[in-house]
């Protein structure tokens, strides 16, 4: 390559000097408890297979029924010709779980927010977003030149500041994660709707590691804090609980055929191939009628979380199945997650510019269908490593 190719030798040159340097891992086996990776079978902690919901032959009996009868591929986009029936029973499925007029489906959660934070806001409006949000937030909001004004993490003072800053603006939109996918943490939702009701703003949460988990009905952290009709815009993917791929947004009728209608992710892109589409209609009923899972995945998760901070593990302020383990450099976590993998733990190490500097960890998730003696196991390995390691 000519010259003006020569930075990218030397950026991959700075991130291998600082530990920054990332790799795929190959995984040799289906999805589960336990999978093989690089040829070692290991206890998997960092899948967002929640449920355990990712093998299952129910769902995998449904896709295959759909690509019998639909083929492989939608073939053009959903409003050319790629709108298979599928895609409209999913969405009326996933409309009566979340209690919504109506739905649209994504081909990623990405993709969602990508899709909808532009097609809402643009200049003259501005964006108010939780500083810990979500990669693809941010770039929504960057693509929809709206101004973009950050609040401090869960900081309700730091919120209600901008909010009175903003009076003059044509739109306010505010965006949070309701489960924060690297800290465990959870939005306080009901506060946040209070305040989005006294300044006059519109609220869209992102839904994606709370739906199918939090909630008497498993619709998500909104649910749980009761304020779901407060929500005017509810994005939630089906990569995690649900245990395949895609999104979804939700809402009042008006919204999603605004969304349909404005939505470029949505227009410019082929749409889920039916295979997809069938095994997550058979997913969202599985969800729906199989609540032991949700039950059982928190309860599993709260006693790990328990156990680990006994052991002295820095945990920050999860409170759900993400559970982080603050290590602090990036150098010393890729170690600790070396050690683990040798020990038949498969726990990656999240480091920079994913998680601020000097707060890289490992990122623990439980899953519902975890044997409780692996678990165990997994405590005392990771006890004993960063015993080792001078970690606790």
């Amino acid at each position: 390559m000519g010259d003006c190719w020569s930075f990218l030798g030397k950026e991959l040159q700075e991130l291998k000097e600082k530990r920054l340097f990332r790799e795929f891992n190959t995984v040799q086996s289906p999805p589960g408890e336990w999978v093989t990776v690089n040829g070692n079978k290991v206890l998997n902690l960092c899948s967002n297979n929640y449920l355990g919901l990712a093998g299952d032959p129910r769902i995998k009996e449904a896709a295959i029924k759909a690509i019998k009868e639909y083929g492989f591929g939608a073939t053009a986009s959903r409003l050319v010709v790629g709108n298979y029936e599928l895609y409209d029973r999913l969405e009326k499925a996933i409309a009566g779980f979340k209690g919504t007029e109506a739905a649209l489906v994504f081909n990623s959660g990405y993709a969602a927010n990508l899709g909808v934070i532009p097609a809402l806001v643009g200049r003259g409006d501005v964006v108010i977003s939780d500083k810990y949000n979500h990669a693809s937030i941010i770039d929504a909001i960057v693509l929809s030149r709206a101004e973009h004004r950050r609040y401090k993490h869960r900081d309700l003072d730091s919120l209600e500041k901008i909010l009175k800053e903003c009076g003059s603006y044509r739109r306010k939109l505010i965006v949070t994660e309701t489960v924060f996918s690297m800290d465990g943490d959870l939005a306080p939702l009901r506060e946040i709707t209070e305040l989005k009701e006294k300044y006059g703003a519109l609220l869209m949460v992102d839904e994606a590691h709370a739906g199918g988990i939090f909630g008497s009905s498993g619709r998500g952290l909104a649910e749980a804090a009761g304020v779901s009709e407060a929500v005017d815009i509810n994005m939630g993917t089906f990569s995690k609980a649900f245990g395949g791929c895609g999104a979804y947004v939700t809402g009042s009728r008006s919204l999603i055929e605004y969304l349909r209608n404005k939505s470029r992710s949505l227009i410019y892109t082929t749409g889920l191939p039916p295979a997809v589409v069938g095994g997550l209609l058979e997913a969202v009923r599985i969800v729906r009628e199989e609540g032991w899972r949700r039950d059982t995945l928190l309860e599993k998760a709260a006693a790990f979380r328990i156990k680990l901070g006994q052991a002295g593990f820095n945990t920050l302020e999860s409170q759900c199945q993400i559970i982080p383990i603050l290590v602090g450099s990036a150098q010393q976590t890729l170690e600790f997650s070396r050690r683990l993998l040798e020990e038949k733990l498969l726990i990656t190490a999240i480091r920079p510019p994913t998680v601020p500097v000097n707060t890289a960890r490992l990122r623990i998730t439980v899953m519902a269908t975890h044997k409780n003696e692996d678990l165990e196991t997994a405590l005392e390995k990771l006890t004993y490593t960063a015993q080792k390691l001078g970690i606790i």
